[in-house]
């Protein structure tokens, strides 16, 4: 077995691709040694050992025909963590605990990487998962939000769709997709009707996020990288039916070059400084008067069409952020 040297820890799940790969390619042509950890094979196909002495720990992992130490590990990618793909014919009380155990095995792994550079820090990545912060911070750096209403309250949802002239969306908090992929389990940015708010009772079962629907010129996708910038845009006058580009099925056109103003690059930048990031991908609504309206930024967001359609280099911005 292969023992590799100077390695860039790669964390992703067995049905990633392009991103990962371009990341992959970028830092062996800058001299370093990626190694690709899918985190869904954990255990059945990686094998991951712990020892604990008196003054120190020992951490190997085990993937293929090639084995690393924490040692080794000089910095962490965090693109994905999925749950074990575990055998069916496991029974569901010992799925639960295998899983369960698993999954704290990997966290335990992630400490002993604490001293390595991460893109990004696991529990910053976590804070910056909650829109509630983001809105805060966002407002707090001057970017303009939706006005947002978040409630189990159906009078309260009633009364914001009035407040809002009719002109109303919903989402959720957290995101139930693993990917962008059309096969995922996703609830996507929705319009609400006023018929929608008759059976609102529901609300009471789990909060939504309403938000007042802001009219679009163009979406803009933004990916910073380490205080570099990339963006592309999508002209919404090709999908002005559909409220989320991200759809499965809606055809949203070709993707464009943008040149953000160094207003709103300079904001941002203290924005990603706020939530400690060195990575983000984020939305923005350009509107018809020229307005830029925050939407949101998933620290672990998706990239590669801005890669793949306008050749931005974005997989080597992630690279030099890695071993710089």
């Amino acid at each position: 077995m292969d023992l590799l040297r100077d390695v860039v820890l790669l964390i992703t799940h067995s049905g990633d691709f392009f991103t990962i790969d371009r990341v992959a390619e970028a830092l062996s042509k800058k001299g370093a040694q990626p190694f690709r950890l899918d985190t869904d094979k954990f255990p059945l196909e990686v094998q991951m050992t712990a020892r604990f002495d008196k003054s120190k720990s020992y951490h190997t992992l085990e993937y293929g025909t090639h084995s690393i130490s924490t040692e080794q590990v000089q910095a962490v990618w965090m693109r994905r963590i999925w749950e074990p793909d575990l055998s069916k014919e496991l029974a569901p009380q010992f799925r639960e605990a295998c899983v369960r155990e698993s999954q704290a095995t990997l966290d335990g792994f992630w400490d002993s990487l604490r001293e390595a550079r991460w893109v990004d820090n696991l529990e910053r990545i976590n804070v910056a998962h909650n829109k509630l912060l983001q809105l805060r911070v966002a407002s707090v750096v001057g970017f303009v939000i939706p006005q947002t209403l978040i409630t189990n309250k159906a009078e309260s949802a009633r009364e914001f769709f009035q407040q809002v002239n009719g002109k109303m969306v919903s989402k959720l908090l957290t995101t139930l997709s693993r990917s962008m992929e059309a096969t995922s389990f996703f609830l996507y940015t929705s319009t609400v009707k006023e018929e929608d708010l008759l059976d609102a009772e529901s609300l009471r079962y789990c909060p939504m996020v309403f938000q007042e629907q802001i009219p679009k010129q163009s979406e803009l996708r933004v990916v910073y990288v380490n205080g570099n910038v990339f963006v592309g845009a999508l002209d919404a006058d090709v999908y002005a039916g559909a409220v989320d580009w991200r759809k499965p099925g809606v055809e949203v056109g070709a993707w464009q070059h943008y040149k953000l103003p160094d207003e709103v690059v300079n904001r941002l930048k203290i924005f990603m400084g706020k939530l400690g990031l060195l990575f983000g991908a984020l939305d923005f609504i350009v509107t018809p008067s020229g307005e830029y309206v925050f939407l949101e930024i998933n620290p672990i967001g998706e990239w590669g069409m801005l890669e793949k359609d306008l050749d931005l280099p974005i997989s080597s911005a992630i690279a030099d952020a890695l071993i710089s």
